[in-house]
């Protein structure tokens, strides 16, 4: 099974209030599965490799065999298709985090997206920060 996973991830101030958002869909861009999650007070770029970790995590336990993921990240894409080097510390635990949840997959795209295009997944990031913050 292939799956699409739609990831975003914020944070309020930086660091500040952040959460995660995932959506998953099928081929036919059916939603599988959809959530946000507060992770506490992080970065942005934390929130972001967070929100891809916890969706390649959901797709495994779909049995999903090949992911294609999109982020609206151009951090976390260009970093985990190793274009860009990894400088801070944090960042580089959340790289191999996500390198090796990938490696569970026979195949995996990483592709970045405009955040215009990522709106489902920014909705659960949203949802999440709002119902904390209240």
């Amino acid at each position: 099974m292939t799956v699409h996973i739609f990831t975003d991830g914020g944070a309020r101030g930086n660091p500040g209030p952040a959460a995660i958002g995932v959506v998953i869909t099928n081929k036919n861009n059916e939603v599988i599965q959809e959530y946000g999650k507060y992770i506490g007070e992080q970065t942005n770029n934390f929130a972001e490799y967070s929100a891809l970790i916890y969706g390649l995590e959901s797709a495994k336990a779909l049995d999903a065999k090949e992911v294609i993921c999109f982020l609206d990240s151009k951090l976390v894409v260009e970093q985990l298709n190793r274009n860009w080097k990894i400088k801070e510390p944090t960042l580089q635990k959340l790289f191999v985090q996500a390198w090796n949840a990938l490696q569970h997959f026979s195949s995996y795209s990483l592709s970045y997206i405009p955040r215009a295009k990522n709106k489902a997944a920014d909705k659960q990031v949203n949802i999440a920060l709002d119902n904390y913050l209240q």
